[in-house]
């Protein structure tokens, strides 16, 4: 990128359609060694190239530099961006800044044709933060990455061959995982994908998790009016995450299915995700960092979870700690009670639940049985927590 944006020069005169003419992407295949192959021979034919944007080495490396703010196009003209330029002579910038660029380039990574349309490309802003939670959690398996894409795109489509739709995400992730790969940002083996400490430190940043010596929050989260067993879990959480984030560790930590709405409450200001169905004042909680709501040991805040049923839980900043060399926050530290079910009707609904299912004389025993999804009664068992699958279902919420 840094060879492009030194072509660019004063500026290039781009085509009608704002792609660089055919005579500069001749030049550009040969001095930044895309790969690309210009006007290809198959058998006996010879097939003409017609624009750039045929060239998918050399278009992805112009994206890269337009979302990276290296160049930009005015009036029909490629640019440099004068104010990026600092940018060229500092390797460790670029390369964050190339990394960082890469959330906007679904168009490049993804190009769609006339017969085909990536699922992976149409949900790239849900995806691509999705895959570097999980990726930073640690070494994942490479079909568990592909899963994960799939989980989030393939709900909002009707597809007529799902198996092929499926396959053709799986070769998208491989593709994008190619390009981390070439970037440094990922090593690769046959079976698993994991950050480089390069990209272990941008993705850290980009999450606004603490780095080795500034300071970490455990906090202890209690179900309100829990009992027999009190139903709890014990967090080393990164002051600096939004309330967004948290929302999603603590779904992951308690063991919510995260199909309900959500709200954040802490001297009668509500944190939560606006929208005009909302007939409420209301902060966004994607902009407000938990240190801002949790600024001294001893401060508290609710989190409301479902609010039908209204799981009420209640956070409390236990103590400041300082983050450890190595350790990948956040971090289940201990708990204890099962997560109640999902739809049970908030806490008197599972006591009664509860109730049910210890009497097998109940009228409503074999119904509440069938309900809850067991083989028998004896299989619900309220204390029933680990702290290992526990940590392994944050691990996998990213």
């Amino acid at each position: 990128m840094r060879a492009f944006t030194e072509w660019v020069g004063e500026g290039r005169k781009l085509t009608q359609t704002g792609n660089l003419t055919l005579s500069d992407a001749r030049a550009l295949v040969a001095l930044l060694e895309t790969g690309d192959e210009i006007d290809p021979k198959i058998g006996d034919r010879v097939f003409r190239t017609k624009s750039s944007t045929e060239l998918p080495g050399l278009n992805l490396i112009v994206e890269w530099a337009k979302a990276a703010g290296l160049v930009r196009v005015v009036k029909g003209r490629l640019l440099p961006v004068k104010k990026a330029a600092p940018l060229l002579k500092d390797s460790e910038r670029l390369w964050e800044a190339s990394f960082t660029a890469l959330g906007k380039m679904s168009g490049a990574l993804f190009p769609q044709s006339y017969w085909y349309t990536s699922l992976v490309g149409e949900e790239f802003t849900l995806i691509w933060p999705a895959l570097l939670r999980r990726l930073y959690g640690g070494p994942v398996p490479v079909a568990d990455l592909r899963e994960l894409a799939w989980e989030i795109a393939s709900p909002y489509y009707e597809m007529r061959d799902p198996r092929s739709q499926r396959r053709m995400t799986d070769q998208d992730i491989d593709r994008l995982l190619t390009v981390l790969v070439r970037l440094g940002a990922v090593e690769l083996t046959e079976e698993t994908a994991a950050l480089t400490p390069v990209a272990v430190n941008a993705v850290r940043r980009s999450l606004g998790e603490a780095a080795p010596g500034e300071p970490i929050y455990q906090i202890r989260v209690t179900l309100q009016e829990s009992a027999d067993p009190v139903i709890w879990r014990r967090l080393l959480v990164s002051p600096g995450i939004t309330l967004g984030r948290l929302h999603a560790i603590l779904v992951a930590a308690m063991g919510w299915e995260d199909c309900h709405l959500h709200l954040f409450t802490e001297g009668g200001v509500l944190y939560g995700e606006p929208s005009p169905e909302w007939d409420l004042d209301m902060v966004d909680e994607k902009k407000t960092s938990v240190a801002k709501v949790l600024a001294q040991v001893g401060a508290a805040m609710e989190y409301e979870y479902d609010l039908g049923d209204s799981w009420r839980h209640d956070i409390v900043l236990e103590e400041i700690r300082t983050a450890e060399e190595g350790v990948r926050y956040p971090v289940l530290a201990d708990g204890a009670g099962a997560c109640p079910p999902e739809d049970v009707g908030g806490i008197g609904g599972y006591e009664y639940l509860r109730l049910v299912l210890a009497d097998p004389g109940h009228d409503e025993h074999d119904g509440y049985v069938h309900w809850a999804g067991l083989e028998s009664a004896q299989e619900f068992d309220p204390a029933r927590f680990t702290v290992e699958a526990a940590r392994r279902a944050l691990a996998s919420a990213g």
